[in-house]
């Protein structure tokens, strides 16, 4: 019978034919993985047939089977892992246990669980840092991982049509960027904003609808803009 994973244990994005190549990479056929998973991981329900559904797409390992089948194929969990899209795929990716990653942060093991899987991120300037560097997040996926992305547009759409210099405190409290970057990047957006608007009035007073829907878009597009100007996404 095929296993699955409980419920509220969302499976991690697998990458069917990473699990595949690996495989024939290494000679093995369904039946050496299945038995190297039940041998060692003591899966005793894993037959050949689950390693072959797993590569066709038709099924998804758990988090658990996920790490059992890197270690009968001799690699790291990440290699079976598309992109991660969340904070518990991401510290999977890296074969990392949640106790490793609370206790690096600093928080209480439960505390770091609820967050996890909540996707509510709620730690300190100092423990976000922390996170990012445990689970290697680029300043980009951090922000989105922690569920940052709708308050991160909301202070840069402010920040471009006010006084910029105003939201550089807020937002290096969001996300993990030096404030010397933020105030140039700020700068610049508020800059190259501020003349899309200015170009919306043409000489004879009227208005540009060309210019106008540039500033829009420019709005729309307002986390784009912001990360294509950082450095280390």
């Amino acid at each position: 019978m095929q296993h699955k994973a409980p419920a509220n244990q969302p499976t991690p994005p697998f990458n069917a034919p990473a699990a595949r190549r690996l495989r024939e990479a290494l000679g093995m056929a369904p039946g050496h993985v299945a038995y190297g998973m039940r041998a060692s991981y003591g899966l005793a329900y894993i037959t050949p047939e689950t390693i072959i559904a797993w590569e066709r797409g038709e099924a998804t390992p758990s988090a658990a089977e996920l790490t059992a089948l890197a270690g009968a194929l001799w690699c790291s969990p990440g290699e079976l892992i598309g992109a991660p899209r969340t904070l518990r795929e991401h510290r999977l990716a890296l074969g990392l246990a949640p106790e490793d990653v609370a206790r690096f942060v600093g928080l209480e093991i439960q505390s770091y669980l609820r967050m996890e899987e909540t996707g509510d991120w709620r730690g300190n300037e100092r423990q976000s840092s922390a996170l990012a560097e445990v689970l290697r997040l680029a300043p980009r996926a951090f922000a989105t991982v922690t569920g940052r992305d709708g308050q991160l547009a909301e202070l840069l759409r402010r920040a471009v049509t006010t006084r910029w210099q105003a939201y550089t405190k807020p937002l290096s409290r969001l996300i993990p960027v030096t404030r010397r970057e933020l105030e140039d990047v700020l700068h610049e957006m508020h800059l190259e904003y501020q003349a899309l608007m200015a170009a919306t009035l043409s000489w004879g007073g009227g208005s540009s609808s060309g210019s106008g829907d540039a500033g829009r878009d420019f709005m729309e597009r307002i986390l784009d803009e912001f990360w294509s100007r950082i450095r280390y996404l």
